[in-house]
């Protein structure tokens, strides 16, 4: 029986989702708590990879369950989970569906502030950068749709099979007070690190110290810059992800600034 899990997690203390040897993983936490629950090992395979320290607002992992139970799953699953992986949904699906491959659609964002605050050291990624130039920035994103090869903005890209991503959309937020910024970006699909690299190059154009055309030189030639320069890991989520049999709202938002103070860039 296959049944997909809607979680939610706060990876600040996590080596990302994917189980690797002698490092502290998300999918290694799930794995141990539902194969004590129902006392026989059990694997779970999660709709994509997040880094370490990356966060998800909105992650599926599917996995095969040996039997039906008769209690509340879901509460006996977070009673046992630590306080930082929080379980929304117990869905049962069909044999055939797959977590990962059948995924149509995710979509990230990356959020940074520009003082000091230590309620946000684990949410949103501090940058000593005042006064961005949200503007150039703005349209430095709005040329990601335009574009379908990442080659140059990826890590190893000689690994994939292809470097083609079909970004869908792609905006930027700011606070009123410019204080906190927010990037958002959507896409069928994302390459090692591709969104921190993108980010980087977005708050290099932000410090005047990238232009816009450098920027699309990338995109267009498909030839990677001499330094990658991703952004901190910290301030990223995987915040939404879509099926086309499955579609849920999101339980769970970064709390630092509630969604009516976010004002998009428009120029």
């Amino acid at each position: 029986m296959r049944y997909f899990f809607h979680i939610g997690y706060n990876g600040h203390y996590y080596n990302g989702w994917q189980k690797h040897p002698k490092a502290n993983s998300i999918q290694e936490v799930i794995e141990l708590k539902l194969s004590q629950i129902f006392k026989t090992p059990l694997t779970v395979v999660g709709c994509g990879r997040t880094d370490s320290q990356v966060h998800a607002s909105q992650f599926f992992f599917h996995v095969d369950l040996p039997y039906e139970w008769d209690y509340d799953l879901q509460f006996r699953l977070n009673t046992i989970l630590p306080h930082n992986i929080a379980v929304f949904d117990i869905i049962k699906v069909e044999e055939k569906r797959h977590a990962r491959f059948d995924a149509v659609q995710r979509q990230y964002d990356y959020y940074l502030h520009t003082y000091k605050d230590p309620f946000l050291s684990q949410q949103s990624t501090f940058y000593r950068h005042k006064d961005l130039n949200l503007s150039e920035m703005k349209k430095a994103t709005n040329l990601l749709p335009q574009y379908k090869d990442y080659r140059a903005l990826c890590t190893s890209p000689d690994k994939n099979e292809h470097t083609l991503c079909y970004v869908r959309d792609a905006k930027l937020f700011s606070s009123a007070n410019g204080e906190h910024v927010r990037f958002h970006i959507s896409s069928n699909r994302f390459l090692s690190k591709m969104i921190r690299i993108i980010m980087g190059k977005l708050l290099k154009i932000g410090r005047n110290e990238l232009s816009v055309a450098e920027f699309e030189s990338y995109l267009i030639n498909k030839t990677p810059p001499a330094l990658l320069e991703p952004a901190h890991p910290t301030g990223l989520y995987l915040s939404k992800v879509t099926y086309p049999y499955l579609d849920l709202p999101l339980r769970s938002e970064f709390a630092g600034l509630q969604s009516k103070d976010w004002v998009e860039i428009t120029s």
